[in-house]
């Protein structure tokens, strides 16, 4: 039985967003995966990034999904990268409905070109970079994403409802 909905893919496709109003339409807790590991660790995602690196901040996703594992009724906003590591997809898999949300380079471009908070962009911020990420990512969030859901051009509101329709408890 699918307790929780995940919500993965790229940053820029809405996860944020779309996870709010998801939960609030359901009635469930939600949780954003980054804003509580840097909750829980006293710091932003850049700031782990920097001082720890790209596998720590991997490991502390891989913390966060065990510490859930169990729980239900959560509509979880995942981090872009929470795919890369099988056991995660497993995690995910095991407790809830992973949820692919897709967007175009161009559309995440829009989305994330004005915030300076995603490392992975750092000094890189432009739609031919974005376009490399997402196909050196493909493979992943194809393996995980049960449900895909293309979020170009769609309102949060469209989005959620057709997660909700397609989502059996």
């Amino acid at each position: 039985m699918k307790h929780n909905i995940y919500l993965t893919g790229f940053m820029g496709t809405g996860k944020s967003t779309v996870s709010r109003i998801l939960a609030g339409a359901l009635g469930f807790e939600e949780i954003d995966t980054d804003a509580e590991i840097a909750r829980q660790q006293g710091r932003s995602i850049k700031e782990i990034f920097a001082a720890e690196g790209e596998g720590y901040f991997r490991s502390l996703e891989t913390g966060l999904l065990r510490q859930m594992q169990g729980q239900g009724h959560k509509v979880i906003s995942c981090g872009g990268g929470m795919v890369l590591r099988k056991e995660n997809i497993s995690l995910m898999k095991e407790n809830g409905l992973v949820v692919l949300l897709t967007a175009e380079p161009e559309t995440v471009f829009a989305r994330v070109s004005r915030n300076s908070g995603r490392p992975l962009l750092e000094g890189k911020m432009d739609v031919g970079h974005i376009r490399e990420l997402l196909e050196q990512r493909r493979p992943y969030y194809e393996e995980a994403g049960e449900l895909v859901v293309k979020t170009d051009g769609r309102s949060p509101e469209e989005i959620s409802e057709e997660i909700k329709k397609n989502w059996i408890f």
